[in-house]
């Protein structure tokens, strides 16, 4: 089912994150831990590129088992990264003839080595030049792109990160999935200020459960994220209890979650980190469950 079906069909979006493993012992244990989440029936799993877009193939076999062997409908990440246009076509191509419907446009990371996004030769330069070239060429897709609530890192302010995402949504983006955050306020004001700028199309919030206070400081450090004082506080003090590391952070993200789903989000998107347990718990704390 499309993105625009979905949103104009569930009462509520419930989307599961993943990523292609790097080792077959890692493609057992994602197996498992879906097997887990689609039991919750989500209305969509998505499957990210590696960096620079390195997995692509990988990305489209897992979104292949997504729906056919988990039965759930997937999304593809798509990145301009070191593509052509052609290129980019081409494996666009190749997605639609597997069967997917839905796409999350990105302009992407750089690979490694590279400490800023280059343009690839006869490519694109970023996510909304991405959109226009998925709609000129398969206009029925369903298309999610990102949004960031505390405002790319890369961006000189966000009155200017926000018309980079009002060039997306012009372009024919079906609907706005957030980065990670930890501290919802700043969500509502990022969604009050999409809602001044015309921004009309869901925008669903990112969460990522904290599992492990050291990974979360490495991802957040990366993309800029707002951590919480008083939360880093009560992480520090047992750094080196990884359970109560485990229960603290499920403990905000259930609060995050029973207040977004308060304020009328239209959706939550798990960034699952290609596990289950978090998700598990939180989504059994909430009774969420989301009928297709």
């Amino acid at each position: 089912m499309r993105l625009p079906q979905l949103f104009k069909t569930l009462p509520f979006v419930l989307s599961i994150e993943i990523f292609p493993p790097k080792t077959a012992d890692g493609d057992v244990a994602l197996r498992r831990h879906l097997q887990t989440l689609v039991e919750y029936e989500p209305s969509f799993v998505s499957c990210t590129y590696g960096a620079g877009g390195s997995t692509q193939d990988r990305t489209l076999q897992w979104c292949r088992e997504i729906q056919s062997d988990f039965r759930r409908t997937a999304m593809t990440h798509f990145t301009c990264v070191g593509s052509t246009r052609d290129e980019l076509l081409n494996w666009l191509d190749q997605a639609v003839a597997a069967g997917i419907q839905n796409v999350m446009a990105l302009r992407g990371d750089p690979p490694a080595g590279q400490e800023t996004f280059q343009t690839a030769a006869g490519g694109l330069s970023n996510a909304n030049e991405l959109v226009e070239l998925i709609r000129s060429k398969h206009p029925n897709l369903g298309i999610g792109v990102a949004g960031y609530p505390e405002k790319h890192q890369e961006a000189s302010s966000m009155d200017v990160d926000l018309q980079h995402l009002k060039r997306k949504v012009d372009a024919g983006a079906d609907a706005v999935f957030t980065q990670l955050f930890f501290v919802n306020e700043n969500f509502f004001s990022f969604r009050d200020r999409c809602d001044e700028l015309g921004i009309r199309i869901p925008i669903v919030p990112g969460i990522m459960p904290i599992t492990d206070f050291a990974r979360i400081k490495r991802i957040t450090s990366m993309c800029g994220t707002v951590f919480p004082v008083s939360l880093a506080t009560r992480l520090e003090a047992v750094k080196d209890d990884p359970q109560a590391q485990f229960e603290i952070g499920v403990e905000h993200a259930i609060q995050q979650c029973e207040e977004l789903r308060t304020a009328g989000v239209p959706g939550i998107h798990f960034y699952a980190l290609n596990k289950s347990d978090a998700c598990q718990r939180i989504l059994d704390t909430m009774q969420m469950q989301v009928k297709q």
